[in-house]
């Protein structure tokens, strides 16, 4: 799974089986999942026309999910709980039966590990009860807005049949959608100021917490060397599997996970600027133009 921005629009590209609620929806494999911002006053005849538009213009196929948002990018919120990652647009301007209205809660969840059928099925009904909890933390009177939609992508060979809040997948969906979805409706309603999207991870340092990462003031820089870069601090690679990158370590719960705290690659300043000019290019791909920055650094 890989994702980056391009304009008003977050993409989410991989090899997917997917559902979705929204626009042209049901179950089908998909490479590119997105979610698109339109102007308040958005109205178009065809919304899927208007979204393939947006995939062939980016130079992607047909075997697409895409939503649309009057919300601006820099209030998504991205969070990740393990292998579970989750994208959030909100604005609740329109829980009232107007479908004009301009706002709507658009979540996006993608697991890293394979879900049955049935389990992404599942996965939709525990994203909307999480967003539902969420609202009613917030006190606000209704459960969503007419034009709510979620979809649900997984990578990878079947490792969860179910995904309701008692199985490992669900209750990381759970909790990573009820957190996002107030993160992003403070963003909207100015509550929280942020210039660029929001990213949270799950961390279990000194407790099980949600930590919000920002560049601005991190009391770990610089972590590599002097003059790094940290648009990337978390890797979209991750977890990538290269022994030259980094290594399987004991994790604090007893089993495994990938550790990359002494991968530099999209650190180094020429290799991130390759990357934002080319956010579709492979790992092998960034690993070969370092070696070329370091033979010819002109």
């Amino acid at each position: 799974m890989r994702y980056f921005f391009t304009g008003d629009t977050i993409f989410v590209r991989g090899d997917f089986r997917a559902a979705s609620t929204g626009v042209n929806g049901g179950s089908r494999p998909a490479s590119t999942i997105f979610n698109h911002t339109v102007p308040g006053n958005f109205d178009h005849a065809d919304p899927f026309r208007y979204l393939w538009q947006i995939a062939t213009a980016a130079g992607f196929g047909e075997d697409f999910f895409g939503l649309l948002t009057a919300v601006p990018m820099r209030h998504l919120c991205i969070l990740q709980y393990d292998f579970i990652t989750v994208f959030i647009t909100a604005g609740v301007t329109n829980p009232n039966p107007d479908p004009t209205a301009p706002h709507t809660i658009n979540i996006i969840v993608v697991s890293r590990e394979g879900l049955s059928d049935g389990a992404l099925l599942e996965t939709i009904v525990t994203a909307t009860g999480a967003k539902a909890h969420a609202l009613g933390l917030m006190k606000y009177p209704f459960t969503g807005t007419t034009t709510d939609a979620v979809v649900v992508a997984s990578e990878g060979e079947v490792r969860h049949t179910y995904a309701g809040t008692a199985t490992e997948a669900g209750r990381r969906v759970y909790a990573a959608v009820a957190r996002g979805v107030q993160e992003a409706l403070d963003r909207q309603e100015g509550r929280t100021v942020r210039e660029r999207p929001s990213f949270f991870i799950f961390s279990r340092y000194g407790g099980d917490h949600w930590v919000e990462w920002r560049p601005e003031g991190c009391p770990y820089y610089p972590c590599h060397f002097e003059g790094q870069v940290c648009d990337f601090c978390y890797c979209p690679y991750y977890p990538c599997h290269d022994s030259e990158l980094g290594e399987w370590v004991k994790s604090s719960s007893g089993g495994q996970i990938w550790s990359c705290s002494t991968c530099t690659l999209l650190h180094e300043p020429g290799v991130a600027a390759y990357f934002k000019k080319n956010p579709e290019a492979s790992l092998p791909e960034l690993k070969k133009y370092r070696v070329s920055l370091k033979e010819d650094p002109q």
